[in-house]
């Protein structure tokens, strides 16, 4: 082993650097999100046993799983949006792996979306936390902290009025802003996805599935633990399970952070 994988290890052993869970559980209680009619909708998640120490299979327990891609805490691909639909290695099995790990610059608005759900980052919002921060450089994950994971039950989570869904997100500008002059890997973010509640309504709908794949950007949604990391200093590996053709996929998201 190399000295330098070696010292990773040995930090990781002595708890000098711990490992964060930023993903949610997945199962039959996971929220999804619901689209109005004439659109298509993704299931919840079943989980159906094969055998259980029994019958079926008397030394071994296992299940079969159905879910849409875009459950639970889950990576957004290029292809997933029509904007990035004729990119080349769009999918998940054809994104070069490295980029799936890279550092996380934080961003915190959890104490502006508790005043306003719908509250939105703005390219004011990134470069005030920049003249904290620093700059955020190229090939960052950029996670945006809302503390919306905290809320619990689908109703609170999804936060449906009679005008649809209202959470926090990025607006139009900020999704440039990173995809275009910060040249960011992706963003990540605690709601059901990675626009804004009201994203319907913005130019272009859905701006940051827009803008950030017609970059070629990725996306991480679902997230959590997010307010047990730094605004700078952390490494997140987002990794999707490798489906062919695949235009997205629940994931376990880890972070290493210094104690």
């Amino acid at each position: 082993m190399s000295s330098l994988l070696a010292q990773l290890v040995s930090a990781l052993n002595d708890g000098s650097l711990k490992i964060v869970d930023l993903s949610q559980p997945l199962g039959p209680d996971t929220p999804v999100i619901s689209l109005p009619p004439p659109f298509a909708n993704s299931p919840g998640v079943t989980i159906e046993t094969i055998s259980r120490f029994d019958d079926g299979g008397p030394a071994w327990y296992w299940n079969v799983l159905s879910f849409g891609e875009h459950t639970g805490t889950h990576f957004d691909a290029p292809g997933h949006w029509i904007s990035g639909r004729d990119l080349p290695d769009n999918k998940c099995d054809s994104i070069p792996p490295g980029r799936f790990v890279g550092p996380a610059c934080v961003i915190d608005v959890s104490v502006e979306v508790g005043e306003d759900p719908d509250f939105l980052l703005t390219p004011a919002g990134i470069e005030e936390w920049e003249s904290k921060f620093g700059r955020i450089p190229a090939g960052a994950w950029v996670l945006l902290r809302t503390d919306w994971s905290h809320r619990t039950g689908n109703d609170e989570f999804l936060n449906v009025e009679d005008d649809g869904p209202h959470s926090p997100g990025f607006s139009p500008e900020a999704s440039r802003l990173l995809a275009h002059d910060r040249d960011v890997t992706g963003v990540g973010v605690e709601t059901v996805g990675t626009d804004a509640g009201q994203a319907g309504g913005f130019d272009p709908p859905f701006s940051n599935h827009n803008i950030m794949h017609g970059a070629g950007k990725l996306g991480l949604a679902s997230l959590c633990n997010l307010d047990q990391l730094p605004p700078v200093g952390a490494v997140v590996f987002a990794a999707p399970l490798k489906i062919v053709d695949g235009s997205g996929s629940p994931l376990r998201v880890l972070a290493i952070v210094e104690e």
